[in-house]
């Protein structure tokens, strides 16, 4: 009773070890979410966000009039000699002077051609277009996690396939020492099976290096915030009802990249009417407190006076108006119209570059789907065919070589479906990503 009690410990302690040994399973949605929060990539594009949105923040300042107070203080020392219209001479030694200057000054633009408006919107949508840029970020790094997860998934299937026909190939060995020691097999043939499956093992151990390595590369895209140790799920789940139109309609505005180019347009128009307002004349409100205060200590003549104070308000308007300015303001219209252009032929080409990107990657989408229905049938059949050249093999209908040729189908179709289902994955990656819905 004591024995079976502490056989019953063991073996729980056991299962109990086991289970905290597996590595802990991390879904698609939990490697997505700490992207979004851990990339770098997306921390930059926010920080630059940011630095747009305090730009928008206090652009309303413009609008506001420039105060400076300023202050100055200094003080003298001197000697004097006057000769005056009587022909007197006076001289004074030692004149000690001291001077205090004190004023406020405020100068409100008032007009400025619109140009401050002008810089106001554009001020605005480069913080809009800032915001795009972080959503694009976002998008391309959500489409780099889920396919470099899903390469993870197709090695991880890849290495499952490996050891399968390890399995097969391990029989080989059996059965091919078996007739080697009745008699009825060369010895060649075992050799060939031991080479073959430790060919395979040979490949578990590359496959595993590979795995490790995507699992790194995977875990640096969320800021190595993974578990050291972890794994993905088994399976690519495949939309295989993705329509083009759905895709291509209306995306010039769910294309985050062509927006963010759409903007460019906008800022490059506000820059144009900027320079315009540049043309007209500038009004500014100008006003200012003015103190001073001079003191000395001696009086040069009879008529100086030893201190000498003023203060006083004045206020007023100031007009500049531009007339030759050798051509500068033609030259600055001349070429944001230049900008303007350039940056619309800047934007038609990355819409074609979307279209045809959306056409190429639907064609692989098609191509994917229609080579992944002929690849599930090839499996089925390749299964069917090494399972019965297998038993005839044991039953001695069948030649060592053409088991061999088999089992190389079943691996030559395990590698075909295996690469098909991960191809049509990137190709519907691709086709959210253009259209922008993988962050809807």
């Amino acid at each position: 009773m004591k024995l079976s009690g502490l056989l019953l410990v063991v073996i729980f302690f056991q299962i109990l070890v086991s289970a905290n040994a597996q590595d802990q399973v991390v879904t698609l949605e939990e490697v997505v979410a700490l992207a979004l929060e851990k990339n770098y990539d997306i921390k930059v594009s926010k920080n630059l966000a940011y630095s747009a949105a305090t730009d928008d923040k206090f652009a309303p300042g413009a609008f506001l009039p420039v105060i400076n107070a300023n202050g100055l203080r200094t003080w003298n020392r001197s000697n004097s000699k006057q000769t005056l219209a009587n022909d007197s001479v006076v001289v004074r030694d030692g004149i000690r002077t001291n001077n205090l200057i004190g004023n406020v000054q405020l100068t409100w633009l008032l007009f400025d051609g619109g140009r401050m408006f002008a810089t106001r919107e554009r001020i605005a949508q480069i913080e809009a277009q800032g915001e795009l840029e972080v959503k694009n970020q976002m998008v391309n790094t959500i489409a780099q996690v889920i396919t470099g997860y899903y390469d993870v998934v197709r090695q991880k299937q890849q290495l499952n396939a490996i050891r399968e026909q390890m399995g097969v190939s391990e029989e080989r060995v059996r059965l091919a020492d078996r007739r080697l020691q009745v008699g009825t097999a060369a010895k060649p043939e075992l050799l060939q099976a031991k080479v073959d499956l430790n060919s395979q093992r040979t490949a578990v151990f590359v496959q595993q290096t590979l795995i490790t390595q995507l699992k790194d590369q995977l875990n640096g895209l969320v800021g190595m915030q993974l578990p050291a140790l972890y794994e993905v799920s088994d399976s690519i789940i495949i939309n295989l009802d993705i329509e083009e139109g759905d895709i291509a309609t209306n995306i010039d505005n769910t294309n985050f990249n062509l927006l963010s180019a759409k903007k460019d347009l906008d800022i490059a128009a506000l820059q144009l009417k900027e320079r315009k307002g540049e043309k007209y004349p500038f009004l500014n409100f100008t006003s200012s407190y003015n103190f001073t205060r001079n003191e000395s200590n001696l009086a040069t003549n009879p008529f100086s006076p030893l201190t000498n104070q003023n203060k006083g308000l004045n206020y007023g308007f100031t007009v500049t108006m531009p007339i030759i300015n050798g051509f500068l303001n033609r030259r600055n219209i001349q070429q944001a119209r230049i900008t303007v252009d350039r940056t619309m032929l800047l934007y038609e080409q990355s819409k074609l570059t979307v279209d045809v990107s959306v056409k190429n990657a639907y064609t692989a989408y098609e191509n994917a789907k229609a080579v992944l229905l002929i690849e599930e049938e090839n499996i089925l059949l390749a299964r069917e065919n090494l399972y019965i050249t297998l038993e005839t093999f044991k039953r001695g209908a069948t030649t060592f070589i053409e088991l061999r040729t088999a089992q190389q189908s079943l691996a030559d179709a395990y590698n075909r479906l295996i690469n098909a289902r991960y191809l049509a994955k990137v190709a519907e990656i691709e086709l959210l990503r253009l259209n922008g819905s993988l962050l809807r």
